[in-house]
């Protein structure tokens, strides 16, 4: 379980073939900064980009961690098999920490495209178009994660390829993570509300009916 609060910014330094198929997945090696690896442990969960990772090997001399990533995985997350880009990380929540952004669990939902990234003011404008099965997950001032950070939906547009979102982001943010490094084109993993997701599924299940309104003209 994370927060969307990223607690570092890594870099991909190596990127090594577990086979020979396209079946098979990679060995990825990330650079961290100095200190990072001080608590972790092997077998611990990162998150990268938003896609929650498990420590298979540790170089604290190094600054390095190794994780292994599967097809499956690769196929469904972005951002993850350039070699030497930056990578958002966050460690695992744990039980005492608090909850600063908002309850991710680190399941990329899907991958979104930039449309925009743009300075405005003192901030900048990052828009993204999500695909049409997350469409109806996004709302005004609702949560998204986007590469691992937790953001606030500043506007919500449906077009015909899903939905386009707005969000603002604060220099703070911009110099703090890898979202810096986004252009228009920019492919980006995308992780919907936790509390979105069972509110769709109850409303499916039949669960959650709406109630009658009632006439208090009397």
């Amino acid at each position: 379980m994370f927060t969307g609060i990223i607690t570092g910014v890594g870099r991909i330094a190596a990127i090594h073939d577990l086979g020979t198929t396209s079946s098979h997945g990679k060995r990825l090696s990330i650079e961290v900064p100095a200190g990072y690896l001080d608590d972790v442990g092997l077998g611990d969960s990162i998150a990268l980009n938003g896609a929650c990772m498990t420590v298979t090997t540790l170089a604290p001399e190094r600054q390095q961690f190794t994780i292994d990533i599967s097809a499956e995985s690769l196929d469904k997350t972005a951002g993850l098999t350039d070699e030497g880009s930056r990578i958002n990380l966050e460690k695992a929540l744990r039980a005492s920490d608090r909850l600063g952004g908002h309850i991710v669990s680190g399941h990329v939902d899907g991958i979104g495209s930039v449309s925009r990234f743009e300075p405005v003011g003192e901030s900048w404008e990052l828009r993204v178009v999500a695909p049409v099965a997350l469409a109806r997950f996004l709302a005004y001032k609702g949560s998204i994660t986007i590469n691992g950070v937790s953001l606030t939906v500043n506007s919500v547009k449906d077009i015909a390829d899903g939905a386009e979102i707005s969000i603002n982001l604060i220099p703070h943010t911009v110099e703090n993570t890898s979202l810096g490094s986004l252009k228009a084109g920019s492919k980006v993993n995308l992780e919907i509300d936790t509390v979105a997701r069972y509110v769709e599924r109850m409303l499916q299940a039949g669960v959650l009916t709406p109630t009658p309104s009632k006439d208090i003209s009397k």
